[in-house]
């Protein structure tokens, strides 16, 4: 690919940026041939992730006519374990578990049949300022690109995201991950599980079910947030050794599974998510910290952004257009509440919130998508709010994310 130009260029060939694309032509036929999608990997590419997508994520995809036909582990429900037992919820049809080598390769074929450019192995080095005009060039392995603007789209490690001057960020997780065969005592295979019975742990194991190379198994894992003020969250906690731990209570050797370590990043509705001709999406501007959950978030950022550039060309808008969404609201939310869990509190939260299944359900059906039960959801904030009033945490909500630390 010699220096060239084009109108978008789009850094990253997952979920948030395919789907960006595909919104993008979909509002914009126009489109086709003046946006180009550069993945560094060659697909079908490994990409660490539990692979839990929300049936809402698959109804946006439905909308764009592109649900990736791959092989996948339907779910109907939920299971939480926590010290003070366990509650399960299955309304049905919540979404599906998928191998993202699989589901990320068959959205990119997806976008090329739409006549979008998605060209893969092309590594972005640097972004920066086009001195020619009001965008930017898009420096990569195979030559310069210059567009008018860049959708960041490429993960925890963005270069877009470096090329807006932007950190880290303070809402960040990692994650330890292994695929395994089923062993006595696992839940239903219709069911997500989540254990947050270490309470050592400012976080939750999971075991997910999967299918990998035809055979059915399971993903399980160890998610871990850094919550401030919790001295149980230092640096010493060791996600290693406790999945070791788990393994071996189910008669598993972690040494003989290959394990696999990633980082996530959390939205932090303070930080701006454009600059210039620059603007994220996914996990590049960040997920769900609280659970980790950023397939179904990428996938809606992404057909946000694409609806959002077929109608506009001041980009400086976007961080406006995200803050209005649907999806960061919903963060802003976990974001405020995720101490009262992950933080000391969680024994006197189980209390209160482990006498009813109500609250599991209401989780199914947001993961879904689903109508809510108003009869439980006002079940579910009546008990919220006693969580409040008996812990005297209304003043952290206040202060939110704040809790979560670098």
């Amino acid at each position: 690919m010699s220096d060239r130009s084009t109108e978008i260029v789009i850094v990253g060939g997952g979920p948030a940026g395919l789907t960006t694309a595909l919104a993008l032509v979909r509002a914009s036929p126009a489109s086709v041939g003046r946006v180009t999608v550069l993945e560094k990997g060659s697909y079908p590419r490994d990409k660490t992730c539990a692979g839990a997508l929300g049936a809402r994520g698959d109804k946006v995809l439905a909308e764009l006519d592109a649900v990736p036909d791959v092989a996948s582990v339907p779910i109907d429900g939920i299971s939480l374990r926590g010290v003070r037992g366990e509650l399960a919820a299955a309304p049905g049809a919540i979404g599906r578990v998928v191998r993202r080598k699989e589901f990320d390769h068959a959205l990119a074929r997806i976008a090329r049949a739409r006549g979008i450019e998605v060209r893969d192995g092309v590594r972005v080095d640097d972004v920066k300022p086009d001195p020619g005009g009001g965008g930017a060039v898009v420096s990569t392995s195979e030559g310069a690109v210059s567009a008018r603007v860049v959708v960041g789209a490429d993960g925890v490690g963005s270069v877009v995201r470096r090329a807006m001057g932007l950190g880290a960020g303070k809402l960040r997780a990692q994650a330890l991950e292994v695929d395994t065969e089923s062993v006595a005592g696992d839940r239903d295979r219709r069911l997500l599980h989540f254990d947050s019975t270490d309470l050592g742990l400012a976080g939750y194991a999971w075991d997910f079910p999967t299918v990998v190379d035809g055979q059915p198994m399971v993903c399980r894992g160890i998610y871990r947030l850094k919550v401030g003020g919790d001295a149980r969250a230092s640096d010493d906690v060791d996600i290693q050794q406790r999945l070791a731990a788990r393994l071996a209570s189910m008669g598993l050797d972690l040494s003989r599974y290959g394990n696999k370590r990633f980082a996530e990043r959390g939205l932090d509705p303070a930080e701006r998510l454009v600059h210039g001709p620059l603007m994220l999406v996914g996990e590049a501007a960040g997920i769900d910290a609280a659970s980790g959950e950023g397939i179904a978030q990428a996938i809606e950022l992404g057909a946000l952004a694409g609806r959002f550039l077929a109608r506009t060309h001041d980009v400086s808008a976007w961080h406006g257009e995200v803050a209005g969404s649907r999806v960061a609201r919903d963060l802003r939310i976990r974001n405020r509440f995720s101490p009262l869990y992950y933080g000391p509190g969680r024994s006197r939260v189980e209390r209160l919130l482990f006498g009813s299944p109500d609250f599991v359900h209401i989780g199914c059906q947001h993961f879904a998508a689903m109508p809510y039960d108003r009869a439980r959801l006002a079940r579910v904030a009546a008990r919220a709010g006693m969580v409040l009033a008996m812990s005297g945490l209304g003043r952290v909500l206040g202060i939110g994310h704040a809790w979560i630390q670098p």
